[in-house]
């Protein structure tokens, strides 16, 4: 599915401008600071923003062409939509949100089933319950599969997980992660959360001041200097895809494999060969000139130095270091954020080889 945006949307002192074309497949994110313009974007493609002008089209279809008077209503344009806060009716059970919106789904023969909905988003036991009873994460689901059985052609999601709380957040996932295959239906994901980002998305675009600033692949572009401007300088990092190789039931330990090394996680309930994401913050990567014995640090891999950066009127000097046995065009990065007078008493050089000491992993299944 092919998204062409070509928008301008003016608000007092802010005005949002874009000129994209995007390939809707599985999870695309929006990512940017608040005031960025995510969710203008969101609303100009969904019809909610009636000062929006220009173009867009979803698939050659003309949602918007401000220079020939149309513009399509919301509810003609397959658009789901789901909130940060769910806007559930509070006078109707969940049964009901749900019937309201299957009894006015579009048209189409490639709709979702109700069942099929319910199953999926594990809503059975709550159809009968009034929506003020559901905890966020039972009403974000609700919302979710609400937005589902309206029969959408894509599936907007701002900020979904922003008012839950990190366990909430954890169960949620999982359902949005498993949405663009199980039902065909790809989803813009607006987010300023760079854990959400990289468990969920394949590609990903960076607002800042109302303009695209960064896009590509979530690998590609959680490593750029655009993406730390969002998350902030000490949850910076970066995303790899690796393989799990073996599991160690004696220590409660999963291996996965990358670029030929082995890291060690807490363990993953999957089985070997299954593949995995990691994130690895440079906050948590140290650099040592040879392996190190005698430390609690058991994951080291070998790397060499591809690249220096440093902040004379900082503290800190950040190391991109590429990994020994990756195959050439496929090669995950590490950062490493040290300080100066580490850089300088290492004598670091680009091309030197030298040992990565990862201090800790988030990761999750691969979408």
């Amino acid at each position: 599915m092919k998204l062409e945006c070509m928008i301008e949307v003016r608000h007092p002192g802010f005005t949002l401008r874009l000129n994209e074309t995007i390939e809707c497949t599985g999870i695309t994110a929006v990512m940017g600071a608040s005031g960025s313009g995510k969710s203008t974007l969101l609303r100009a493609l969904a019809g909610l923003e009636t000062g929006a002008r220009g173009r867009i089209t979803l698939d050659d279809e003309i949602l918007l062409d401000s220079a020939s008077g149309r513009c399509l209503p919301p509810h003609r344009r397959g658009i789901g939509y789901v909130f940060q806060d769910a806007r559930l009716f509070p006078h109707r059970s969940v049964h009901g949100n749900l019937h309201y919106a299957f009894a006015r789904a579009r048209p189409g023969a490639e709709a979702p089933g109700f069942d099929e909905v319910i199953t999926a988003l594990d809503l059975l036991p709550l159809l009968d319950r009034r929506t003020a009873g559901l905890s966020g994460g039972e009403r974000q689901r609700v919302a979710i599969a609400r937005a589902l059985l309206a029969h959408p052609r894509l599936l907007l999601m701002d900020e979904p997980l922003a008012a839950l709380d990190r366990k909430r957040k954890v169960e949620l996932l999982p359902y949005i992660r498993q949405l663009p295959a199980h039902f065909r239906i790809p989803i813009l994901y607006v987010s300023h959360a760079v854990e959400e980002v990289a468990q969920l998305a394949g590609d990903v675009l960076i607002l800042a001041n109302g303009s695209v600033v960064a896009r590509g692949a979530v690998q590609t572009v959680l490593e750029q200097p655009e993406a730390e401007a969002v998350s902030g300088p000490f949850e910076g990092g970066v995303v790899f895809d690796a393989r799990v190789a073996a599991q160690v039931p004696e220590y409660v330990l999963t291996e996965v494999e990358v670029a030929g090394q082995r890291l060690s996680l807490p363990q993953i309930a999957v089985p070997v060969g299954t593949p995995v994401r990691l994130r690895v913050r440079a906050r948590d990567v140290a650099i040592a000139l040879a392996p190190v014995v005698g430390t609690s640090i058991r994951n080291q891999l070998a790397a060499r130095v591809l690249r220096l950066d440093t902040d004379p009127a900082g503290a800190y000097a950040e190391v991109l270091l590429g990994l020994v046995g990756a195959q050439p065009g496929c090669d995950p990065h590490l950062r490493a954020r040290i300080t100066r007078e580490s850089l300088a008493t290492l004598d670091l050089a680009l091309g030197q080889p030298v040992w990565a000491l990862i201090k800790g992993v988030s990761f999750d299944a691969a979408p």
